[in-house]
């Protein structure tokens, strides 16, 4: 999997967040995207993924040497991000079941697997909306860590995590090293690992 950047630029009413972007991500590899607050980093991966379309440029997502769809791109890509909801009404089972139904997770592993895997198992029968904000950020890592997906996006990834979280964190994003991992951050413990690290400010007209 490849995505292709050519000079996209992002504006807001009159205020451009970023010009000119021209970056070739690859499989197999991961880039942080990094700036002060505001920046516009997320944004960015908002742009990439899809969610928020781009002001100017073009944005090619490549898979076996063939560009896709739109549609079709959505269905290699998962997102983690503070901005993206969780069903609370669900028990913690009953949400990784529901997932399941639309993106399988990787290895064959069972949502009861999972639960075991993100440390929640004592709360598998327990409802989302009854989560600490933690918790809710562990489910959120764990469905783009154990989906089966190309391209992995996380966005602030360790937001609301504890010490111990962050080192749950730690230890499985490093197991990506097949997909493609886009990271915004500006917390070096989320990404010291990554050997491709971009400052956002570069694309400030």
């Amino acid at each position: 999997m490849t995505i292709e950047l050519s000079n996209v630029g992002k504006r807001f009413r009159r205020e451009w967040i970023f010009r000119g972007v021209d970056l070739r991500l690859e499989s197999g590899q991961s880039y942080t995207f990094v700036g002060p607050n505001g920046s516009g980093k997320s944004t960015l991966l908002q742009v990439i993924s899809g969610v928020m379309p781009i002001t100017e440029g073009q944005i090619r997502y490549v898979r076996e040497s063939q560009s896709m769809d739109a549609d079709d791109w959505f269905r290699h890509l998962v997102i983690a991000s503070p901005y993206l909801e969780l069903i609370e009404e669900l028990t913690l089972l009953e949400l990784l079941q529901f997932h399941q139904s639309f993106k399988p997770f990787r290895n064959g592993l069972t949502p009861e697997q999972i639960t075991e895997r993100m440390g929640l198992a004592h709360a598998r029968h327990k409802e989302i909306r009854a989560f600490s904000s933690g918790m809710k950020q562990r489910v959120k890592l764990a469905l783009a860590f154990f989906s089966e997906a190309s391209v992995v996006l996380l966005d602030e990834p360790t937001s609301n995590l504890d010490r111990q979280g962050v080192a749950w964190y730690q230890e499985h994003v490093r197991k990506l090293s097949a997909q493609l991992l886009l990271i915004a951050s500006n917390q070096p413990e989320e990404y010291d690992f990554c050997p491709n690290v971009l400052d956002v400010m570069q694309w400030k007209p």
